[in-house]
């Protein structure tokens, strides 16, 4: 059974302008499905996870092109990095000679474009990037409302299922890999093959970890820790290993797309990337299987509800923005040295909307750190408080309760 894809239109239209289309995301998120689902008839398909395929691009770029030809689609191109400059050489040959080249080159990966090394400079102004992560709760219900709008007005046209919360952290258990939601496969079953796979497969060529045991104990310990801070030393303290060591394993979870970095808010864009940021695993049933909770409501009750609650919640903007092919580049969160912390923020060239996640259905005073943004000289507009209420209600004219099944 396939699902729509909420991004499909987005990379048809950026096809029409961009010779290369570039599609990354973390492994079995469905990135070759979908493209191979929406592709022209005379689109052909090659994987370089074919060894012969793979070899043939290595050693005579050239011929590869004159032996599949194009438009093509390219699953699992990183594996091959220097087939880019090839790529470039073609795009730039049909443009010089005026003929179409739009289109012609569809690429899948499962690591992160602006961190595969070299790759932006082969190919800049040439390629359209979209970023790609399991289904979306929207996408599961066959709707698309876009990219997150924190505008009340916005949020209050939306046409949303009611959920309770005991469907919500079904659906957290679950999580949202295509597998898992597409046919009667055991979940247990999947995510441990799927992180058998990732150890062996992607982590080796990543980086070369050689400690598979260390690396596991280390995921494990990172799931425990999604929704937090994110803080080297506790890292390399809990599992034993080396600071540095957290760090680019951390890297290479962001890197395949596991993982999402959120960075705090501060006026000086340097303090931004030197500051504490918060971790998020982009799928909570991936999170759910590696911290071992054996049902949907042992984690309703259990002590990491409320950090699953904002996984989910803060996963799913993401993924409306990655599904609109629009850059994630305005969202924070916030925390000072009082304590004083913002679940997230979503800023614009003069104004934030701050936003609170709560499992209660009428929280008590969730707004009561919002006042601390005046500091910041933007426009504070109406703050929201994603929660288990069953309509939008507003706490005061400042701030609304805005139920989480709406996101």
């Amino acid at each position: 059974m396939y699902i729509k894809r909420n991004i499909e239109e987005a990379i048809i239209q950026a096809s029409k302008v961009y010779p290369v289309i570039m599609v990354c995301g973390q492994r079995q998120v469905g990135k070759s499905t979908m493209l191979n689902h929406i592709k022209e008839s005379n689109r052909r398909y090659v994987s370089f996870d074919d060894r012969q395929a793979k070899r043939l691009a290595e050693t005579d770029p050239t011929l590869f092109f004159e032996t599949y030809g194009y438009p093509i689609l390219i699953d699992e191109f990183q594996k091959v990095p220097s087939i880019l400059e090839t790529i470039k050489d073609i795009s730039d040959k049909l443009g010089y000679q005026g003929k179409q080249n739009n289109g012609l080159f569809w690429l899948t990966g499962s690591q992160k474009f602006e961190m595969m090394k070299g790759v932006s400079e082969s190919l800049a102004g040439r390629v359209a990037v979209f970023e790609m992560s399991s289904f979306s709760k929207q996408e599961l219900a066959n709707v698309n409302y876009g990219k997150f709008n924190p505008e009340i007005s916005a949020l209050k046209e939306i046409k949303y299922i009611k959920s309770d919360v005991s469907d919500i952290y079904k659906a957290i258990f679950k999580g949202g890999m295509p597998k898992v939601n597409t046919s009667s496969i055991n979940r247990d079953k999947y995510y441990s093959d799927y992180i058998n796979t990732y150890l062996e497969r992607d982590i080796k060529e990543l980086s070369q970890v050689g400690k598979l045991n260390e690396f596991y104990d280390f995921l494990v310990y990172v799931a425990a820790r999604t929704g937090q801070e994110l803080r080297y030393d506790e890292i390399s303290k809990q599992v034993g290993i080396s600071a540095p060591t957290a760090k680019s394993w951390i890297t290479i979870l962001e890197r395949s797309g596991v993982i999402f970095i959120l960075r705090p808010y501060y006026s000086n864009v340097t303090n931004r990337l030197v500051k504490t940021p918060k971790m998020y695993f982009m799928d909570t049933g991936l999170a759910a299987y590696l911290c071992r909770w054996p049902n949907a409501e042992t984690l309703q009750n259990g002590n990491m509800d409320g950090a699953f609650l904002e996984t989910y919640v803060v996963s799913e903007i993401i993924k409306s923005y990655y599904n609109s092919g629009v850059p994630i580049n305005n969202l924070y969160y916030y925390r000072d040295i009082d304590q004083k912390e913002i679940d997230l923020l979503v800023v614009t060239a003069d104004s934030v909307y701050p936003i609170e996640i709560k499992k209660s259905k009428d929280p008590t005073k969730p707004d009561k750190n919002f006042a601390v943004l005046n500091k910041f000289g933007l426009d504070v507009k109406p703050g929201l408080i994603i929660c288990m209420c069953d309509e939008i209600v507003p706490v005061n004219k400042n701030c609304y309760l805005i139920p989480a099944s709406l996101i």
